[in-house]
């Protein structure tokens, strides 16, 4: 493997969804390894077996294939530093729990769950932070030895010092420095012998050949430790580039349990892949340019992590639904309207031109899980009030909204022909002949036909949807209904 090539990796838990945070870390490390011809790993990091939901490595593989960041090496596709699935390498961990215990920079802890407890309760009490005691690391080797002949279960601690500080770099936050008193012995190793997540990943990292750690700012505290661990072994550290986090608002981070979306919720709520990746790659990271639509290939070109935030990125949904009618105005007519056609069956049955719909709606339409909503009134009328022919703007009133109808109705019933440009025609002649403003014709119009106060398009495409018959048969309860409201 050559020296100096960068090589990132994605390291997900399976516990059964993609969630937007998860899905930035990946496409940053994705971006980074990428913009330099890198390798980019997926591992899957299942060491907390209660976590796991059945179904999960599913998702990560089908949301990377989605999503189209291709991993060059993976449990599915293999790779020279196999095995790629953490529960598989747990014979690794013991050997190399062992070497740091051989140096005194790990111990044996024998501690009972009762035991812990009790050192929690107490730092509570005196409102400081939880930190394990200390109390196994000066058992004697014989005491060890007589435990582990006797079949006590025990966790591998690692053996910080109390005192002195200890520092490490982040590309994005600089260099930071923390107390050793601060650090606590963390479990390397967990009495069922898998290795706890903050021990694994620096064994994998390192014995992976990674170059570059892409994670969320919450593991920055646990850095020094991580640290720690490679000086004990005499490894190179990695760089770290630890991401902000996501925020549904200045307080509240993105929470799947709060009801937040995730990737996949995104993609069945009408968002288009490549919008929600262009969008997440934004959360955080900005080109110094004003461009805001990428291709995955422009952003390989551009990206460069040194311009990503601190701050915590606002998930702004306003700003994501924008983005994506913006990705929907791209698409082709024809692929716009494969992509509507599942909607337009929720709500339509009648037999009308749904390629005409399609063209109403591809400028229209932000996500696609509005159309329903939006067009609905074209399978059947809906019950409306009449205060719906109120429209400041279009100076209508009660009045002028009947008027305009009952002489539009039978205009519009002589028409030979039913197109836009026919009914166009003969109600601009309407309006000339009646020396009004348009709206006093053509809203009381689109409002009769629609019984909505927003519609995909004006009168004139409406009708010629609707087509001549059940376009003068909503006129007509148009004028009954305003005659209701006269008497």
């Amino acid at each position: 493997m050559e020296g100096n090539k960068i090589r990132t990796r994605f390291a997900p838990s399976p516990t059964g969804y993609m969630h937007v945070g998860n899905l930035r870390t990946a496409l940053y490390a994705y971006l980074i390894a990428k913009h330099d011809d890198g390798d980019f790993l997926l591992r899957i990091e299942d060491t907390d077996q209660e976590r796991q939901v059945e179904g999960a490595l599913d998702i990560i593989y089908n949301t990377l294939k989605t999503t189209g960041l291709h991993h060059d090496e993976g449990p599915d596709i293999g790779g020279p530093v196999g095995p790629y699935i953490q529960s598989e390498r747990k014979s690794i961990y013991l050997e190399y729990a062992q070497k740091l215990i051989d140096k005194g920079e790990a111990y044996h802890c024998f501690c009972t769950k009762e035991r812990l407890d009790m050192i929690r309760e107490n730092s509570e009490a005196l409102g400081r932070p939880h930190k394990y005691d200390k109390h196994c690391s000066h058992l004697s080797k014989e005491e060890i030895e007589e435990k582990l002949a006797s079949g006590i279960p025990y966790v591998i601690r690692q053996n910080n010092p109390n005192t002195g500080t200890t520092s490490f770099d982040d590309e994005i936050f600089g260099r930071i420095t923390v107390d050793n008193s601060e650090l606590d012995d963390m479990v390397l190793l967990k009495s069922d012998g898998f290795p706890t997540y903050n021990f694994a990943n620096v064994v994998d990292d390192h014995l992976m050949n990674i170059t570059h750690v892409v994670r969320g700012s919450e593991y920055l505290s646990s850095s020094p430790k991580y640290n720690r661990l490679y000086d004990a072994f005499g490894w190179e550290v990695p760089k770290y580039i630890h991401c902000p986090p996501i925020m549904r608002d200045a307080h509240n981070k993105l929470s799947k349990r709060k009801g937040d979306a995730s990737f996949e919720d995104l993609l069945s709520m009408g968002y288009l892949k490549n919008a929600i990746l262009n969008y997440i790659a934004l959360l955080g990271w900005n080109p110094g340019t004003t461009q805001e639509i990428f291709t995955l290939e422009e952003l390989k070109e551009q990206f460069n992590y040194m311009n990503i935030n601190k701050a915590p990125a606002i998930f702004d949904i306003t700003k994501l639904k924008w983005m994506n009618g913006e990705y929907i105005r791209m698409l082709s007519l024809e692929d716009f309207h494969s992509m509507a056609l599942p909607y337009y069956k929720k709500v339509i049955t009648k037999d009308i031109d749904l390629m005409k719909l399609s063209q109403l709606l591809h400028t229209r339409t932000e996500v696609l899980s509005e159309i329903p909503g939006n067009i609905d009134f074209f399978e059947a009328l809906p019950e409306y009030s009449p205060e719906l022919y109120l429209h400041k703007k279009m100076k209508t009133t009660y009045e002028n909204s009947l008027t305009s109808l009952e002489k539009a109705l039978p205009i519009l019933e002589g028409l030979d022909e039913w197109t836009f440009n026919s009914t166009h025609d003969s109600m601009m002649n309407l309006v000339t002949e009646l020396g009004v403003k348009n709206g006093v014709v053509l809203w009381p119009i689109r409002t009769a036909l629609s019984g909505k106060q927003f519609t995909p398009g004006g009168a004139f495409e409406i009708a010629e949807i609707l087509g001549k018959e059940e376009s003068l048969k909503r006129i007509k309860v148009g004028i009954e209904l305003l005659k209701g409201v006269q008497q």
